[in-house]
């Protein structure tokens, strides 16, 4: 087991709140790391039918016997015991008393929200991070590390990844879907789910993607909030800020995880990743990821933003700090070409002195900058992602 690199975010915020909320999917870890962090905390995982059923027909009886506080794993499985909770901590006043964790559903954010409003400190904990995954090995090909995934079990356990994503599949679908939504085709929200993976890093279109499923627009954006709510994608929205030209509305998605995305579109091996037409997608993809997952673990999350007109002027990424805009061209490329600042410098044109240069993370082995745009590889420098 390693330490994660949330941990000291974590044991901050347990100083400061009565109440820690850990949200993330499934098998990210956040079990494992709150039993780290607190090893001397009581654990009660709501998953267990008994406890369960303790914490429901008893919740006061359920948390006199945790006096101290207590870890409490799968929180989404009894939501009402917030509420005793919340009457604990304002009775008690002491900081660093329960540490929660759920995966994050709408219902259980919304019952966190109202429940333990100024009570918690919610951190958000996705798979392992690029310099996580350098203690299990320390030279990782991108391209296989993009299709063997970050999730900690595979690293672990060295499990075979297409049996773990068979698995994490079915129950995903079987138990967090169904608890989301009342769906009675399985079958055709996998299609959804695949046909999502084929745009990976595009601008969504409601209508292509209802068209080809067979289901209205509005079911479309409905299951897409549930994946975002189950942390198996994320939201990526257009930049169009003060800017006074014909910009590009309309959100592009990534996956938490890119081992998923591959298991999904079958893609098995690094040689197969590499000669994909979605291979500079699929390495956009990490590559943002890794930004997001470097923000969450420290506790921040500067919005991060792209930018395209209508003239095909586009910045696979904007991360901002303040007023500060940081543009970013993601290339999978090992060749650095200067087609790669034209997005960048068109973008530094129209924001003037709010742009903070730029970068071009790109794969190849030189480092160097270029008129204000630093040019490097996160995966040969990974803490470069610290300063996000």
């Amino acid at each position: 087991m390693i330490t994660r690199q949330i941990t000291q975010e974590l044991t901050q915020s347990a100083r400061e709140y009565p109440v820690v909320t850990i949200f993330g999917p499934r098998q990210s870890g956040k079990t494992t790391l709150v039993q780290m962090t607190f090893p001397d905390k009581p654990y009660r995982s709501l998953e267990e039918p008994d406890i369960r059923m303790a914490a429901e027909t008893d919740p006061r009886g359920f948390l006199a016997d945790l006096p101290e506080g207590a870890i409490l794993d799968e929180i989404q499985r009894v939501p009402q015991i917030l509420s005793y909770i919340q009457g604990i901590v304002d009775r008690e006043q002491r900081n660093q008393m329960f540490v929660l964790t759920g995966s994050h559903q709408p219902e259980l954010h919304q019952a966190v929200s109202q429940s333990l409003a100024g009570r918690t400190a919610v951190l958000n904990l996705l798979p392992y991070t690029l310099s996580e995954l350098k203690e299990y090995g320390s030279a990782w090909q991108p391209f296989d590390l993009i299709v063997k995934g970050s999730f900690p079990r595979i690293h672990e356990q060295n499990l075979n990844s297409q049996r773990f994503f068979n698995g994490y599949l079915q129950t995903y679908l079987e138990r967090d879907v169904r608890a989301l939504i009342n769906l009675k085709d399985l079958g055709r929200f996998q299609q959804f789910l695949t046909l999502l993976a084929g745009r990976v890093g595009q601008i969504i279109n409601y209508s292509s993607l209802s068209n080809d499923i067979g289901v209205s627009a509005t079911s479309v954006k409905n299951w897409l909030s549930v994946l975002k709510a189950s942390f198996v994608i994320f939201e990526l929205k257009p930049y169009f800020e003060n800017i006074r030209k014909r910009v590009v509305k309309s959100p592009k998605f990534y996956f938490t995880d890119t081992g998923l995305v591959c298991h999904l579109l079958g893609i098995k091996s690094e040689e197969q990743a590499m000669r994909d037409p979605l291979r500079g997608a699929l390495y956009e993809n990490f590559v943002i990821l890794e930004i997001l997952k470097a923000q969450l673990n420290h506790g921040s999350h500067s919005p991060l933003y792209f930018y395209r007109d209508t003239h095909g002027n586009e910045v696979d990424l904007i991360i901002t700090q303040g007023r500060n805009l940081t543009p970013v061209e993601i290339k999978s490329a090992s060749t650095f070409t200067s087609d790669f600042l034209r997005g960048i410098n068109r973008f530094r044109e129209l924001v003037g002195e709010r742009s903070l240069g730029g970068m071009v993370l790109f794969n190849g082995a030189e480092e160097f900058n270029l008129k204000g745009t630093r040019v490097c590889n996160i995966f040969l420098q990974e803490s470069l992602l610290q300063q996000f």
